[in-house]
């Protein structure tokens, strides 16, 4: 049997190739029902040979599955959530899933619209690494949920790097290259802020005073520069070096330095954090802590394939968060 070129390959077509119904083929294709392992192959080589596509939306109906999981990011634009999205995207299709991938630009808003429309194209789970404050949508949700770096209820399970931690190295290795004045650079100050929280207990142990500077993680380009420039010149006076509590700041806060005259790591030091494969390619040299993001997207997948398929519990548990270790990556500028 010859299709047409421009024919599409229909259930009817897959049954002739095979010899066989279009009843048991639609048995092969939705595993339902006993059938031999040789029918099986036969239903499967004539799939591949005609070319035969398979409904997923009426497949899905019957299984209540989509195989989708829904991932709300701020942007892939940023080196570490374009990272995630790669490794999301690679740990889910070891388990036949495959990823609807949503940049909320940072907007509490936009992201509800994202959730209702994740949960209208009825996807198998949510993993969301979204910036925005706590939505309450989010504990009304009936699908499993897990979160990369970000906390939004105490039984949606939260992956992170141990940011703390990571914290504190940082402001130690400046600590320890000489640094006596060293300012912490954030999106936002509060005390949510683990990798601030980790700053803060250093210099509490060495009796040095913190100095923190804050720029909203949401503004556009160049406003956002324009705004990291405008703080560092505030304390340009009194500081000596910078933790950045991203890369992309540090990265801002070395262009600081040039337009200043200011030597790194001389004249200022400065460690960043994320050590994504990005910006070690175009900072080689940046000290910075690492995540460990291949680790935390497998463990968030892990997580929430766990989940699909489970009946909800009446009473949601509250559950820890997984921290996973960082690693300082010593580079030139601290």
């Amino acid at each position: 049997m010859t299709m047409a070129a421009n024919k599409e390959p229909r259930l009817g077509d897959v049954a002739a190739r095979a010899g066989v119904s279009v009843a048991t083929v639609s048995r092969v294709l939705n595993n339902r029902g006993y059938l031999s392992e040789a029918t099986r192959a036969r239903v499967m080589a004539a799939i591949d040979e005609v070319g035969y596509q398979p409904n997923e939306v009426a497949r899905s109906l019957l299984s209540h599955r989509t195989g989708t999981v829904g991932l709300i990011v701020p942007s892939v634009a940023i080196p570490f959530f374009g990272e995630v999205a790669v490794h999301i995207e690679d740990a889910l299709a070891q388990h036949g899933l495959r990823p609807l991938l949503c940049n909320s630009y940072g907007r509490a808003d936009r992201e509800r619209d994202l959730l209702r429309s994740l949960v209208g194209h009825r996807v198998d789970g949510i993993i969301s690494g979204a910036h925005n404050d706590q939505l309450a949508e989010y504990a009304t949700l009936r699908r499993p949920v897990v979160t990369i770096d970000r906390e939004l209820a105490p039984h949606i399970p939260n992956v992170r790097a141990d940011n703390e931690e990571g914290g504190r190295l940082a402001t130690q290795l400046l600590l320890d290259h000489g640094a006596r004045r060293p300012v912490l650079l954030t999106s936002r100050s509060h005390e949510r802020n683990l990798r601030e929280r980790g700053y803060r207990g250093v210099l509490a142990e060495a009796a040095i005073e913190p100095l923190v500077v804050a720029v909203e993680f949401n503004l556009p380009e160049p406003e956002r520069t324009t705004a990291i420039m405008a703080a560092l010149d505030s304390v340009s006076a009194t500081m000596d070096a910078v933790f950045c509590t991203d890369d992309l700041l540090a990265a801002t806060a070395l262009e600081w330095a040039h337009r200043h005259g200011r030597d790194v790591p001389g004249d200022v030091r400065v460690v960043g954090f994320d050590g994504t494969a990005t910006m070690r390619r175009i900072l080689p040299g940046l000290t910075t802590i690492a995540q460990p993001i291949a680790d935390m997207c497998a463990t968030a997948v892990r997580l929430l394939v766990e989940q699909i398929g489970q009946e909800p519990g009446a009473e949601p548990t509250p559950v820890p968060a997984i921290a996973l270790p960082v690693t300082v990556v010593e580079g030139r500028t601290a």
